[in-house]
């Protein structure tokens, strides 16, 4: 048990220093801290409206009877609606939220590094969930990928572009791949899954592998467009809302 709090806690140490690098670029901004804070905060109350969207679509599945009559299907359903499609939902509604209260002009830059700290909020409290009954290996392992941040990452790069090129469509490219990965990460977890074919395992550490490509992506997008214009410069603020 000791050692399982220990690891909890160190697993915490890689989404607590990307966020606080994410909040520190500008040190000087007040406002910037405050909205940076104010994300953080929406990402981890996210769990509550989460608990209740995911219980919702729990409830309509199980309805349809698909349970009992296609384990697989209802398996695949379970994974992409009731739990990733309920978490990216929310998480998005949460960052919209932040947008909306405040008066500060963000810019590309700054919704994507938002989005990012909302979906390091949420990971911060999921990490506690998965971590009753997991193994040392596992709570690490975790901790290091951050996921969430990786996901929250395509969102509100995505995001941000569909803004300033004034392209609804685009805004929503970040959502569905965070969205299908985070359901194809839980639903490759799954005994149902991996007894069509063992070879499947290897789904999952892959994804894994890829959550910490995007968090790498991330740390080299922010380093490299801060001082570009096309990056920094406030997003009109009629098509945020």
């Amino acid at each position: 048990m000791i050692l399982l709090i220990l690891a909890i806690i160190v697993s915490f140490i890689p989404a607590i220093a990307l966020y606080r690098w994410l909040k520190n670029r500008i040190k000087e901004e007040e406002a910037y801290q405050s909205l940076c804070s104010s994300a953080l905060k929406r990402g981890i109350l996210s769990i509550f409206p989460i608990l209740l969207v995911s219980a919702i679509f729990q409830i309509i599945i199980r309805l349809t009877g698909i349970k009992d009559t296609n384990p697989l299907l209802y398996q695949a359903l379970y994974n992409f609606i009731v739990l990733a499609f309920a978490e990216e939902l929310v998480k998005y509604l949460a960052f919209r939220r932040t947008l909306k209260k405040t008066d500060y002009m963000v810019s590309w830059l700054d919704v994507t590094i938002l989005m990012t700290i909302v979906g390091i909020g949420f990971d911060l409290i999921e990490s506690i969930v998965y971590a009753i009954g997991a193994s040392v290996p596992v709570v690490l392992i975790r901790g290091i990928c951050i996921p969430h941040a990786g996901y929250g990452f395509l969102v509100g790069y995505f995001y941000g572009k569909g803004v300033k090129n004034g392209k609804a469509g685009t805004k929503w490219i970040g959502f569905v791949l965070a969205w299908l990965m985070h359901g194809l990460y839980d639903f490759s977890l799954k005994e149902e899954l991996v007894a069509v074919n063992d070879n499947l395992v290897v789904i999952p550490l892959a994804l894994a592998v890829i959550d910490i490509v995007f968090v790498i992506l991330l740390v080299r997008f922010v380093r490299k467009v801060k001082e570009k214009e096309l990056y920094t410069e406030p997003l009109p603020a009629i098509r945020i809302a």
